[in-house]
């Protein structure tokens, strides 16, 4: 009987040794995952630090890229829109350089070949756009009216016998048709300036009403400025009227046909070269927006 209480009290005091060995190898394991959880943790925080501050400096990079593209963009426009003197005489940005030469392309290849410098192009491109604009396809343009730039300032020559009634100073009612195409281009441009000029022939003349060429000129110029304001509500501050007398004749005054061609009243636009090209790119875009 002893000796099986011996046994039996020595395998509890082996079991026991056993589980306190398993309790402190289990304690050790524990200790050891919580120190490499810490140090993961640890690890973990590191690299969320250097991960914000690698982000912090790609945001940096992208607002510098960004900045640098706006200030690209910033150049490309102030350098589109900078102003070129052309022959002394006006100023051209690149923004209506671009449209200049969109309009070029739709030019008689003729007349584009005889344009040598930049001034020679303005210069078509304006005429171009402008009897597009007027449309003198229903009048004879060797004799009725006549289209010319000199040094970027448009002049309109229209015969007298188009304007008035011979003697006469009145504008006649068949004016109405071009009178009213010059008004649509001068309202169209609030910076523009229009001179009204009128021309005799050299034929002396003096009657009741008008005193000599310097006098009938000036009528007519006044004649065309105030049915222009009145009629087809030009602002008066864009007119000007002046005489010529018969003293800027452009043939000889030797026979009836050449003395026809100085009677005539010249209207002459002063136009804001970059307004006016923009002017025509939005027309061209609304006809286009209409077909």
């Amino acid at each position: 009987m002893k000796k099986i209480s011996i046994l039996l009290l020595s395998g509890l005091v082996l079991t026991s040794c056993v589980s306190k060995k398993k309790y402190v190898a289990l304690e050790q394991e524990n200790g050891q995952i919580k120190s490499e959880l810490t140090k993961t943790r640890v690890a973990k925080e590191d690299l969320e630090g250097k991960f914000e501050a690698i982000q912090a400096r790609v945001d940096q990079y992208n607002k510098k890229i960004s900045s640098l593209t706006d200030l690209n963009t910033s150049l490309n426009k102030e350098n589109d829109a900078k102003l070129e003197t052309v022959a002394n005489i006006a100023v051209i940005s690149n923004d209506t350089k671009k449209q200049m030469r969109e309009t070029l392309k739709q030019v008689d290849p003729i007349l584009l070949s005889g344009a040598k410098t930049l001034k020679d192009s303005m210069d078509l491109a304006v005429s171009h756009n402008l009897s597009k604009t007027i449309d003198t396809s229903s009048l004879n343009e060797d004799e009725d009216i006549a289209i010319s730039i000199d040094e970027t300032v448009v002049m309109i020559s229209i015969s007298d016998k188009l304007l008035f009634n011979t003697a006469s100073y009145r504008v006649s009612n068949k004016a109405n048709a071009i009178l009213q195409k010059l008004a649509d281009v001068i309202n169209s441009e609030p910076s523009i300036d229009v001179m009204v000029e009128g021309h005799t022939d050299s034929r002396s003349i003096s009657n009741a009403k008008v005193q000599d060429n310097w006098d009938l000129s000036v009528l007519r110029a006044t004649s065309v400025v105030r049915k222009l304001q009145d009629q087809f509500n030009v602002a008066p501050e864009k007119l000007i009227a002046s005489g010529r007398s018969s003293y800027q004749p452009i043939v000889d005054n030797d026979t009836k046909e050449n003395r026809a061609k100085n009677r005539r009243t010249r209207i002459v636009i002063l136009p804001n070269i970059n307004k006016f090209f923009a002017l025509m790119a939005a027309d061209s875009n609304a006809s286009v927006g209409t077909n």
